[in-house]
C-alpha cells in the first residue's frame, strides 16, 4: 500500500527532502499552507486526503482544539520523540518505516504514534537501528 506523509511546518525542507530521497512520497506543509496557519487547517487537510501526519511538536496531542482537530477528521499522527538534528530525526524514521508502517497497517485514525530513536547503546550495536513506535492515542485500557 502506497502512504503519503504529511510533514509538519516544524520539520522544514531538510526532513522531507531526506524521506523523498528514500522514496518516501511526502508532502511538506510549506507547499500547501502558509507559515501562519492554524495546525486544525493542515490536520484537516491531512484527515481528509489521508495523509499520514508527521510532527516534531510534542505538545499537540495536549492541546485540547489540536486534540479534537485529530480525533473529528481522523488523523493518523506521527509524533517524533526526542531532541536531535532534522538529519537525524529523518533519518531514523526512514530506517524505521517498516516498524512505523507495520502499526499502521489495518488501523484507521484517529490515532497518535509516538516514534523514538534508538538509545546510543542500541546504535553501537548497528547503525541500522529502528527505532520504537508506541501508540499513544487511543489509550489501551490495561495495556
Amino acid at each position: 500500500m502506497s502512504r503519503v506523509y504529511f510533514t509538519d511546518r516544524n520539520l522544514g525542507k531538510q526532513f522531507p527532502s531526506i524521506l523523498a530521497q528514500a522514496d518516501i512520497e511526502v508532502e511538506r506543509h510549506g507547499e500547501l499552507f502558509r507559515p501562519e496557519g492554524s495546525d486544525e487547517q493542515w490536520l484537516e487537510h491531512c484527515g481528509v486526503k489521508d495523509r499520514i501526519a508527521i510532527t516534531h511538536d510534542l505538545r499537540i496531542r495536549y492541546v485540547p482544539n489540536e486534540l479534537e482537530a485529530v480525533k473529528r477528521f481522523r488523523v493518523r499522527l506521527l509524533v517524533l520523540i526526542g531532541h536531535a538534528p532534522t538529519a537525524e530525526l529523518a533519518s531514523n524514521f526512514v530506517k524505521s518505516r517498516g516498524k512505523i508502517e507495520g502499526v499502521l497497517e489495518g488501523r484507521e485514525g484517529p490515532l497518535i504514534l509516538k516514534v523514538y530513536r534508538p538509545s546510543p547503546s542500541e546504535l553501537a550495536r548497528s547503525s541500522d537501528m529502528p527505532g520504537r513506535v508506541e501508540v499513544s492515542y487511543p489509550r489501551i485500557h490495561g495495556a
